[in-house]
């Protein structure tokens, strides 16, 4: 079966720092864009971060540039997303996402056709 399944997510104070993961399993992901996003209650998915198939390149909302950090293990295979200096603001639930056909872009949900089920990450002030 094919699927991305997250992990890492929880309460931190604003300030803290989490830790999430991605592990992807049923196929070969190390030639994929894979991403990351978010959705606040009542608001639409909006793009966080996305990592080429070689890692060597990244991505970035403005909202998150300088705080998150984006990777992958194409060995294990997994993504992470490293955030830190968290904001209530950046309360969500977070998916990671794979295209499992390359787009040409990488910033909008419709580029990806592969998703986990989501990890609620949750700030407080």
């Amino acid at each position: 079966q094919v699927q991305l399944v997250e992990s890492g997510g929880g309460l931190v104070q604003a300030g803290g720092s989490l830790r999430l993961s991605c592990a992807a399993s049923g196929r070969t992901f190390s030639s994929d864009v894979m991403g990351w996003f978010r959705q606040a209650p009542g608001k639409e998915r909006e793009f966080v971060a996305a990592i080429s198939w070689s890692g060597r390149k990244t991505y970035y909302a403005d909202s998150v540039k300088g705080r998150f950090t984006i990777s992958r293990d194409n060995a294990k295979p997994t993504v992470y997303l490293q955030m830190n200096s968290l904001k209530p603001e950046d309360t969500a639930v977070y998916y990671c996402a794979a295209q499992t056909r390359f787009s040409g872009t990488y910033d909008t949900a419709n580029d990806y056709d592969l998703w986990g089920q989501g990890t609620h990450v949750t700030v407080s002030s």
